[in-house]
C-alpha cells in the first residue's frame, strides 16, 4: 500500500514538473491544429471557391507539419450549412472558415454552442468573442476592370450578371460603372440577377441575354466560368471574376478581379497555433495584396494598360478612391460632393444604382 501511495506521490509530481516545464502541448496541438473549410461551390480550377481552396492550400504548404485541413464543397447556404459546421467542430477542427455570404447565422449559432472553437466567416458582418469576419475590397479591382471595359467596347453597352443584391455585389456594379465612366461618359451598364452564387445554366442563360441586347463587354459576380465562355463563344469580350479565368476565353478574356487568401489565411492560422487570434473584422484591399488584376489580353492599348496601373498605384498609396466624388444616384441626386470620399460605412450599406447603371436592384 505505502508502495503504491509512493508510485502515485512520484508520478503526480513529475507530470507537474512537466507541464510547469511547458511540455504539456495546447488542446489541439497534441497532433496538428485541425482546419476546416465549408464552400459553397465545387472547387474546380477557377472562381470564388478556387481562390479560397488556395488559400488552404497556402496554409498545408507553409506551415506544414503543424497543421491538417480538410473542406467540404457544393454546402448550401441555410441549415444544411449548419450541420456541417457543428461537424467540423464537434469532430475537433478549432478553426473552422465559411466561406460564402449565407453562412453567417449558421456559423454565429454553432459558435455558441463551440465556444473554444475559432471561426472566421467570409464576407459576413457580424462578429463575437470566437466569430471573427474577412474580405476583400472587390471594389478596387471592380473600378480597374471598368476602365479597360470602358475603353474596349464600341457598342457602349457593358453586361453584369450578378448573383444576389446585397451591398457587396451592389458595390462591384456601381465601381465598375464608374470606371468605366471615368474614361467613356457614355456607358450604360446592363445587369441580370440569377440568384444563385454558382449555376452555369442561368449564368450562360444571363450571358446571352445581355450580348442579345447589344453588350459587347460582360462581367459577372458569381462563381462559374460560364460568362466567359459565353462571351468567346459569341465573340464578345469578357472580364473574369475571382480567378484568372483565361484559358476559357483567350480571345474574349480581358483581365479579371481576382482576391488572394493565402497570406491572410496563413496569418489566422498562426494566430490560432500562438494563441494570439482575436476576433475582428478585416477588409483587405490592393495595398494588402488581397486584391490583384489578372494578366491584361494583349488586345487592350499600351496606353489603357498605362493607365490601369497608375490607377491601381494610386487606389493602394490611398491617393485616390473609387468612390470619389461627385456621385450621383440613377435619379440624379448627389451621393458625394466632389472632393469628398464614401465612408466604408457608406460602402458596406450600399443599396442603390449609380449613374449609368439601367434597371432597378430587385427587392
Amino acid at each position: 500500500m505505502k508502495q503504491n501511495r509512493l508510485l502515485k506521490i512520484v508520478l503526480f509530481i513529475s507530470a507537474m514538473a512537466f507541464i510547469f516545464a511547458g511540455f504539456i502541448p495546447l488542446t489541439f496541438a497534441s497532433d496538428k491544429l485541425k482546419i476546416g473549410f465549408v464552400y459553397v461551390s465545387p472547387v474546380g480550377d477557377a472562381g470564388w471557391t478556387y481562390q479560397h481552396d488556395l488559400g488552404r492550400l497556402a496554409i498545408e504548404k507553409n506551415l506544414k507539419g503543424k497543421v491538417s485541413t480538410k473542406f467540404i464543397e457544393n454546402v448550401p447556404e441555410g441549415s444544411e450549412a449548419e450541420r456541417v459546421i457543428r461537424d467540423l467542430a464537434k469532430s475537433g477542427h478549432n478553426l473552422i472558415f465559411t466561406t460564402s455570404f449565407g453562412y453567417m447565422n449558421p456559423t454565429l449559432k454553432v459558435a455558441k454552442i463551440f465556444p473554444k472553437t475559432i471561426f472566421e466567416h467570409s464576407t459576413g458582418y457580424k462578429q463575437s468573442k470566437n466569430v471573427g469576419t474577412y474580405m476583400c475590397r472587390f471594389y478596387e479591382g471592380r473600378y480597374l476592370t471598368g476602365i479597360i471595359a470602358g475603353k474596349m467596347t464600341k457598342t457602349n453597352e457593358l453586361g453584369y450578371v450578378a448573383a444576389f443584391p446585397i451591398p457587396e455585389v451592389i458595390r462591384g456594379i456601381n465601381a465598375f460603372t464608374l470606371g468605366a465612366k471615368s474614361v467613356n461618359p457614355a456607358i450604360k451598364v446592363k445587369v441580370i440577377w440569377v440568384n444563385s452564387w454558382f449555376d452555369p445554366g442561368k449564368e450562360r442563360e444571363a450571358s446571352e441575354a445581355l450580348i442579345d441586347q447589344g453588350v459587347d463587354v460582360v462581367t459577372h459576380h458569381t462563381d462559374s466560368t460560364a460568362p466567359t465562355i459565353t462571351a468567346e463563344e459569341k465573340g464578345v469580350y469578357s472580364i473574369g471574376y475571382h480567378s484568372d479565368m483565361s484559358k476559357y476565353g483567350e480571345n474574349a478574356h480581358l483581365t479579371a478581379t481576382t482576391h488572394v487568401w493565402d497570406t491572410y489565411y496563413t496569418k489566422v492560422a498562426k494566430d490560432v497555433l500562438d494563441g494570439s487570434w482575436k476576433s475582428s473584422a478585416v477588409w483587405g484591399g490592393i495595398k494588402d495584396g488581397m486584391i490583384k488584376l489578372a494578366p491584361i489580353n494583349k488586345k487592350v492599348p499600351a496606353d489603357v494598360v498605362a493607365l490601369v496601373e497608375k490607377t491601381t498605384q494610386s487606389i493602394a498609396d490611398g491617393s485616390f478612391h473609387p468612390f470619389s466624388g461627385p456621385i450621383k444616384k440613377q435619379d440624379g441626386s448627389m451621393v458625394v460632393e466632389a472632393g469628398k470620399n464614401l465612408t466604408d460605412q457608406d460602402l458596406l450599406g450600399m443599396n442603390y444604382y449609380v449613374e449609368g447603371v439601367l434597371g432597378s436592384i430587385p427587392k
